[in-house]
């Protein structure tokens, strides 16, 4: 009985791992041609669109996932290539609003006025924010910026959603500084291949059309 208990036991790591590896690969070589070091490199798409995530840390200390994402987005701006951008992230309760922090911190590193800015911000999940952009904002097609992990994640999510998007790696952060970071998205990978292989998950929420037009000013509220 001992001997079974043991057997079944690596065979659960066996299949963990085997899943892990295997979601880790899937993803990367379904993205990699479509990830950017270099804004000159990048189709001449005109909307930009930054992935959430809190500017501080808990330590109260500044969040550099957040500030390499907006120092990208700058640059990339400063081209002269984009017109639009969507922050999109969670605001899932009244004193946690990841794309109100990207907005603010985007107007007061000179953004200027005119460019369109749309807050979404019920996108809760990676899914959501890159699946709402097309079927709730009509968005055809854009460029994603976040760190290169991620943007792995986020575009076989858009392709395998019909989304057509690019990456626009931002800088990541060293591995000592977000060690359970690593360890996440491996798992994030494997729901992700799960959630659109095996569940066909939407966004949990769609509500009407916002179609994204120039020269407009938009933000949606949850």
């Amino acid at each position: 009985m001992k001997d079974k208990l043991i057997l079944c036991f690596f065979g659960f790591l066996f299949l963990v791992g085997f899943q892990i590896m295997f979601c880790d690969k899937l993803i990367m070589e379904t993205s990699k041609v479509r990830i950017f070091n270099q804004s000159i490199e990048l189709p001449k798409y005109k909307t930009v669109m930054v992935l959430g995530t809190s500017k501080y840390l808990k330590n109260g200390q500044i969040n550099l996932y957040f500030q390499n994402r907006i120092n990208r987005t700058i640059r990339l701006y400063k081209s002269g290539n984009i017109s639009r951008i969507i922050v999109s992230g969670d605001n899932g309760t009244e004193n946690y609003n990841e794309p109100a922090q990207m907005k603010a911190e985007l107007v007061k590193r000179c953004i200027a006025c005119g460019v369109v800015f749309l807050c979404d911000h019920v996108g809760f999940r990676t899914l959501d924010s890159v699946v709402r952009a097309k079927l709730v904002f009509r968005c055809d097609e854009f460029v994603i910026i976040s760190q290169e992990f991620h943007l792995e994640r986020a575009l076989y999510l858009a392709k395998r959603n019909n989304v057509k998007a690019v990456g626009l790696i931002a800088e990541n952060v060293p591995r000592s500084y977000d060690i359970m970071g690593f360890y996440r998205e491996k798992l994030a990978r494997v729901k992700a291949v799960y959630d659109v292989c095996l569940f066909n998950k939407k966004p949990k929420l769609l509500g009407n059309n916002i179609p994204i037009r120039r020269n407009e000013a938009l933000e949606l509220e949850m």
